[in-house]
């Protein structure tokens, strides 16, 4: 497979010139109108609504954006991050696909427009009276679905790691006990790297749920989903917490499971002495079982080792799966290294429609977004849908986060080389509880 894929005309031609266009244009922001913006009153209300929780001391931001002597120092980084919608890190085209999320930390086009207008009138102050009651964030460094859940109720550690100031990137993968004496439920998953060395060395974790389920009866799932080996987990990189399942759907974990770890390390000039990551793990009340259950799935677009990006080229990359029973697909994460610019999902359903459900065009390597659904925006896929996955990656010395664009660069696990695949969470349905859904979001459609 080439890089540029005739096939790929069948929706991802129409999509490339809109993908890279709007991932190379940031957005204008004209003047407004008005009285001065200043900082109390109109721009500290979008900092707490859409920055704080990162941006505070002790948190994963570079710098504290609680007061307006914070804010002010960084005012013209600020703009030019909020102009280019690099921050907050919601990196999905807002102009296609599916539009509403669980987890939308986006700015308007309206708030843009304010925090660019503050800096460009001056970075005002502004009445400290008009300055809002500070916001309460959970602890950065502690469980952040706790204000959801209460604290977890299973918590698995992983060994000790002890990472040397200089070497290269290393792939931990030890097997811990999940000390499980019973059937459980899971509803929700955080991972937790150790704060603040954790966070530095680690490029991304995944965990794989270990249990022989042969002989397992009265399990809630679809029957596709049978497998001797429960799979993935749950998988972190910068930018993500955890997973939370749909009120009708969990993972299911039992006695005697393991977890396998895979922690990816990387140097930092320093040595990092037992270093370790968290599992939390959320359970839903005993004796609660979920109807269905949700299977992580890695779908690889760039094909493993056929990755092939020239020097100084944008190229794409793209891949094709059929579903082999009906689904409710939860989320869309793109993850790709250094080189990677943009990813579009898309379906052609059997009956020959043809539709784009998600599409990020400003993709941020260290940032590793989960979009995930609302409720009634998840997309149900018919059994025989065709998901066709399309990846661009930027070689070219226009990709400021390129470490070499004269070097021609194929797949490999180092931050230095690439790779393109999305993690999704498919939710697998019957064919009865399929149509009943699809007949329930009909039904609402036609009564707005």
């Amino acid at each position: 497979m080439t890089h540029y894929r005739v096939a790929g005309m069948l929706l991802a031609g129409a999509l490339t010139v809109a993908v890279l266009s709007a991932a190379q244009s940031p957005s204008t922001t004209p003047a407004r109108p008005g009285p001065p913006i200043t900082f109390t009153k109109d721009v500290a209300p979008i900092f707490q609504q859409k920055c704080q929780v990162c941006h505070q001391p002790n948190s994963i931001g570079p710098m504290s954006l609680i007061t307006y002597e914070d804010a002010r120092k960084f005012a013209t980084r600020i703009k030019s991050r909020v102009r280019a919608r690099v921050m907050p890190p919601w990196h999905i085209d807002k102009t296609v696909g599916i539009r509403e999320f669980k987890n939308d930390r986006s700015l308007t086009d309206e708030q843009v427009e304010t925090i660019v207008g503050w800096v460009d009138g001056g970075a005002l102050q502004g009445d400290p009276k008009d300055m809002p009651p500070p916001m309460q964030f959970p602890d950065p460094t502690g469980w952040q679905l706790a204000k959801q859940f209460g604290p977890p109720d299973l918590i698995i550690k992983s060994p000790p790691y002890t990472l040397a100031e200089r070497t290269q990137d290393k792939w931990f993968r030890p097997v811990t006990d999940t000390g499980l004496t019973e059937p459980r439920w899971v509803r929700a998953i955080e991972i937790k790297p150790s704060y603040p060395d954790g966070r530095r060395i680690i490029h991304h974790v995944l965990t794989t749920l270990q249990q022989a389920e042969e002989g397992i009866t009265g399990l809630a799932h679809s029957a596709h989903d049978v497998q001797t080996n429960a799979g993935l987990f749950m998988e972190w990189a910068v930018g993500k917490v955890g997973e939370v399942f749909a009120a009708d759907a969990g993972k299911l974990m039992l006695p005697g499971s393991r977890i396998r770890w895979e922690i990816h390390m990387f140097a930092i000039g320093e040595e990092i002495k037992d270093n370790q990551v968290e599992l939390g793990v959320y359970f839903y009340p005993k004796g609660v079982v979920p109807k269905h259950r949700t299977v992580l799935r890695m779908f690889d677009v760039s094909r493993g080792s056929e990755l092939d990006i020239p020097p100084g080229e944008v190229a794409m990359t793209q891949n094709y799966f059929v579903m082999q029973a009906p689904a409710r697909i939860e989320n869309f994460q793109p993850h790709m290294h250094m080189r990677g610019k943009a990813m579009s999902v898309e379906a052609v359903y059997p009956d020959g429609r043809k539709e784009v459900l998600s599409a990020v065009n400003n993709f941020q390597w260290n940032w590793h977004v989960n979009y995930i659904y609302a409720d009634h925006t998840a997309p149900l896929l018919p059994k025989g849908t065709v998901l066709i996955f399309t990846a661009w990656h930027d070689n070219t010395t226009a990709n400021p986060n390129n470490p070499d664009p004269k070097q021609w660069v194929g797949w490999g696990d180092r931050t230095v080389d690439e790779m393109a695949h999305a993690w999704v969470d498919v939710t697998y349905l019957d064919q009865e509880e399929f149509d009943r859904l699809l007949a329930e979001r009909k039904a609402r459609s036609a009564k707005k």
